[in-house]
């Protein structure tokens, strides 16, 4: 360095002359907005650096505080992922709580809508099989159960106990291909026999091919297989399909539509009406068999029973002695021949007069 100052020596000197000659200068001439050129020159020069040296210190900064803000982030997003999945399971468990009560709610409202007396039951565990659709529930003789005992929920039948033990039983599902029942079709009362296929779908054999039956019609049970009651529901016809006797009619089963957890055991069974029908209690009249005469007076009202006959006639012939009942006074003679005899009709059918009280009472009849 002091090897080229030496060399150029003058030229380094007229250089910084010069240098100093333009900063003289610029000091002392002034711009179209009156500011001095060397204020301007600096400004000019120094705003590049300045800017690189922003954008070092802005870039190295940024980085820095988006590394550990993706720290912070990744943590937080962790923490998150554990929260959402601790909330999923609670959730499910809620989920699973809510569908339970349902069933249960729904369960206990059947119970007391039914006109059967029905054992709520829980399925504990299902039977070992290729083709076979059995359960257990944790009902059994202590409980009053008894093999043949229909099984049934709210939506429809669910099966029939065919074994039971101390604290359980055996229950064949309806899906069993050992299954049957009867049933009847809700619009066209068309009778069959519900089967089992293994499967999620019921068959509805030994109906004629002229009958009618309907895509989307129920079937409900008939009750003559003396295990269903009449009017449960069995299902939904899918398929309909002429045959060469009979019709291919395949239903899906209305009894699993809520899962198969709870179900109700029907201890005593009562026929209900199926839907569209009137119930049989249509008032008929019948006349009385001839064994039962009158033995009193014929009433009006259909309502009134012998008893209520035959204070009207004791207080007939208290009237006809002369004695108010619920006034006080003498008691009325009930051993006169037509108070001992109340229910001995006369030959026309019209109960015989009574005597006046001034008469004598006729003697008491002999001894048997």
């Amino acid at each position: 360095m002091e090897f080229v100052l030496h060399r150029y020596r003058n030229v380094t000197v007229l250089l910084v002359v010069i240098a100093a000659q333009l900063v003289l200068l610029a000091y002392q001439v002034k711009s179209n907005q009156d500011m001095r050129l060397i204020r301007v020159w600096s400004v000019t020069a120094i705003t590049p650096v300045a800017k690189l040296v922003d954008m070092v210190r802005g870039g190295t900064v940024g980085f820095i505080k988006d590394y550990f803000i993706l720290l912070s982030a990744r943590e937080e997003n962790r923490r998150l992922k554990d929260e959402l999945d601790r909330l999923k399971l609670q959730n499910q468990f809620l989920r699973t709580e809510l569908s339970t009560a349902d069933r249960a709610k729904a369960l206990a409202a059947f119970q007391q809508r039914t006109a059967s007396r029905t054992l709520g039951a829980r399925i504990i565990a299902n039977a070992t099989g290729a083709n076979s659709k059995v359960v257990f529930v944790d009902r059994g003789a202590s409980s009053g159960v008894q093999p043949g005992m229909a099984v049934v929920t709210p939506d429809g039948i669910v099966g029939k106990v065919i074994a039971v033990y101390p604290t359980a039983a055996q229950v064949m599902l309806v899906t069993d291909p050992s299954f049957a029942a009867g049933v009847m079709s809700e619009k066209y009362r068309v009778q069959g026999t519900v089967k089992g296929q293994g499967h999620g779908t019921l068959s509805v054999e030994y109906v004629p091919t002229e009958l009618k039956v309907d895509v989307g019609e129920k079937f409900y049970t008939s009750g003559d297989d003396r295990i269903f009651p009449k009017g449960f529901p069995v299902g939904e016809v899918k398929v309909v399909r002429p045959g060469r006797a009979y019709k291919e009619i395949f239903v899906t089963p209305s009894g699993f539509a809520r899962g198969l957890e709870e179900v109700l055991i029907v201890m005593d069974g009562v026929h209900q009406v199926l839907p569209g029908m009137q119930p049989e209690n249509v008032p008929y009249h019948v006349l009385p068999s001839p064994g039962e005469a009158s033995a009193v007076e014929p009433a009006a009202d259909a309502t009134r029973t012998d008893a209520d006959v035959l204070r009207e006639r004791y207080r007939k012939m208290g009237e006809a002695q002369g004695v108010r009942f619920g006034q006080g006074g003498r008691i009325p003679d009930f051993n006169s021949e037509p108070a001992k005899r109340p229910a001995a009709p006369a030959e026309n059918g019209q109960t015989p007069a009574q005597p006046p009280a001034a008469q004598t009472p006729a003697p008491p009849p002999a001894q048997q």
